[in-house]
């Protein structure tokens, strides 16, 4: 059998999220590899796979820290048994409270956030201070992907500056995220990725020279974690990586990563020659690539995706006339991350076997908090 077919998969349902803890357990180590086996340089991001298991793996090897994007993400890196946990994204609104609940809820625990303003900044310290507490943060920098963070300029140290000031704020670091960088040579990826990160040196020797304090700095998700590997002192923190999908595997070839996360899917209509039609709908895989770019089949070729809608998906196929309704697809999402917050669960293939299954318990918003 290939490695990701299922010797029983009659008992499983269709559309269904695969997982393969092998392949997981295997990516965990590439990672690990990358850093030169230093699991204190790592700080992987969980909202790939939203699993208390897979972060659980993390802990195994000795990976301590873990970056997320909800409240209900953090929760259940914390279950696990992660005791440092950033949120990279800034509060805002009830986001606040429930952080700071959060912080009271699990006191063993570190839990940071980030910021990029001084508006935010204090907010989220007096909300703090009125529970007696300190909100640790991360100012989140903008150097270049202009998606969030404060502009690293001429004004960027003096906001520091104003955050050394406000009571109730600790102030760890910073978090560069550089996700702009996505072309497939590795060298034209690396040289944008290292151009951007410079001015961020810079930063780094003015707040030691003035303050005496050695910042902590977050950078390189997937795409530039090659990028981040190759510098000193920095905390890296890919999230794909444990479970990869078929759009990072053609634009970050160097990683030895092997996918780990497979949607099955059945055909349940031929309904004209050389049409399949199969139970993979917008519901069941990220759907915000083009068509091309949804699922990449492991087990039909000669085929294209070309009409989509929340529980069909329609494919041209060359040999329609030796496929049956009710045959078993195999494919591998282009994007990972959306496709499994789909899925309630998570069906775990051991040696081509299903037994178990995990929750995908971070696909909610709210676990307790």
């Amino acid at each position: 059998m290939d490695w990701y077919e299922v010797s029983n998969i009659n008992q499983i349902d269709s559309p269904a999220l695969l997982v393969y803890p092998q392949r997981i357990q295997h990516n965990i180590d590439a990672m690990i590899a990358n850093v030169d086996g230093n699991t204190n340089r790592l700080f992987p991001h969980v909202k790939t796979h939203k699993m208390k298991e897979v972060v659980e793996m993390q802990l195994k090897v000795g990976i301590q820290r873990f970056k997320c994007a909800t409240i209900a993400e953090m929760e259940m890196s914390i279950l696990a048994g992660a005791k440092f946990v950033l949120i990279a994204y800034q509060m805002t609104g009830p986001k606040i409270e429930r952080l700071r609940t959060l912080s009271e809820k699990y006191p063993a625990a570190t839990i940071a956030s980030l910021v990029d303003n001084l508006a935010s900044a204090v907010q989220l310290a007096t909300s703090f201070a009125e529970k007696g507490l300190t909100a640790n943060i991360y100012l989140d920098i903008d150097n270049g992907l202009n998606r969030t963070g404060c502009p690293l300029d001429e004004t960027t140290f003096s906001l520091i500056a104003s955050l050394f000031q406000i009571s109730n704020l600790n102030l760890i670091g910073f978090h560069v995220y550089d996700g702009q960088f996505r072309a497939a040579n590795l060298a034209e990826r690396k040289s944008g990725s290292d151009k951007a990160f410079r001015p961020v040196y810079g930063l780094l020797d003015q707040v030691k020279k003035t303050y005496n304090k050695e910042m902590e700095v977050i950078s390189g998700g997937s795409p530039s974690f090659t990028s981040a590997t190759m510098r000193s002192n920095i905390y890296c923190s890919p999230g794909t990586v444990l479970l990869w999908d078929a759009g990072y595997a053609e634009m970050v070839p160097e990683l030895d990563i092997q996918w780990a996360a497979v949607l099955m899917t059945r055909i349940i209509s031929k309904p004209t020659e050389g049409i399949i039609t199969v139970d993979l709908g917008h519901k069941a895989v990220g759907s915000e690539n083009p068509m091309s770019k949804r699922i990449r089949f492991l087990n039909l070729a000669h085929y294209e995706a070309y009409k989509h809608s929340e529980e069909h998906l329609m494919v041209k196929v060359k040999n329609w006339s030796a496929l049956k309704v009710g045959d078993v697809l195999y494919g591998i999402p282009y994007h990972v991350c959306p496709s499994v917050a789909l899925h309630e669960e998570a069906h775990v293939i051991e040696n081509n076997k299903w037994e178990k299954n995990w929750e995908v318990v971070a696909r909610k918003r709210k676990i307790s908090v």
